[in-house]
């Protein structure tokens, strides 16, 4: 398939929705005012709490409920699979494709591993949302500094020493419905620095339910795979990164 080895763009066919968009933009600003009410109301008092006590990791089940909550206040299921995939007691790089903001909190809350997540570096403007990433090992990335970037990824390397697993969407931003971007070499680097092997994973379907730049939400399935765990030791950079876009461009034909 074009594009797979190159690295490049890929456009898999696509038919949006039919279904009224009057409906889809109530859905969609109530499923942000969804968010608003639970950083509000259980976030801040937990972040407050939590710091003055100094237990920050505490955040984390509560944080792993919020994602849960607000995908089911969105009208998202989650249909996940490949879960045996995973063996007890390894930790993995999550490498995962990149359609709608709902795949986060889905990656997040069910990736099967305590995992950190990277970020964009503006989600730390965010009122309390910004404030409780740490806590939770979420860590911010300004790609347009190399060297805070470099910093951000020492952080995420002590995130899986300390026991973690990590989550990174390696086309760096969410996708167009329908597209397969250009993987970034993060994710690559930080496996191959911990030693630990890349879990791959497509998102299906959350470009029709919550698809960047159409303002619209839809009720549907999350299909979420997790795929055969792609080893590292030995291997070279970019052959880590072919095998990962290879294995996810796969599966997003089959959609």
């Amino acid at each position: 398939m074009l594009g797979i080895s190159e690295n490049k763009k890929i456009v898999f066919p696509f038919e949006q929705d039919n279904k009224s968009r009057l409906a889809g933009k109530l859905r969609y600003w109530w499923c942000w005012t969804a968010a608003s009410g639970l950083l509000l109301f259980v976030g801040l008092p937990a972040v407050l709490f939590l710091w003055v006590i100094g237990r920050r990791l505490w955040l984390y089940p509560l944080a792993l409920w919020g994602a849960k909550a607000w995908l089911q206040a969105c009208g998202a299921k989650v249909s996940v699979t490949g879960l045996e995939n995973l063996e007890v007691g390894k930790q993995y790089v999550f490498a995962a494709n990149h359609r709608s903001y709902l795949d986060t909190a889905s990656l997040f809350k069910y990736a099967g591993r305590r995992i950190g997540l990277v970020a964009k570096k503006e989600l730390l403007k965010a009122p309390v949302l910004g404030q409780g990433m740490g806590f939770v090992n979420v860590i911010a990335i300004d790609r347009s500094n190399p060297e805070r970037a470099r910093q951000s990824m020492d952080k995420a390397l002590q995130v899986i020493k300390d026991g973690y697993s990590f989550g990174v969407f390696v086309e760096g931003t969410r996708a167009m419905p329908g597209e397969l971007l250009p993987f970034k070499k993060g994710a690559f680097h930080l496996a191959l620095q911990t030693g630990v092997d890349i879990i791959p994973v497509a998102f299906r379907n959350t470009d029709r339910l919550m698809g960047k730049k159409t303002g619209v939400l839809n009720f549907g399935t999350i299909d979420m795979v997790l795929m055969p765990p792609i080893r590292t030791e030995g291997r070279e950079m970019m052959d880590l990164l072919r095998e990962t876009r290879e294995a996810i461009a796969a599966e997003l034909a089959r959609n």
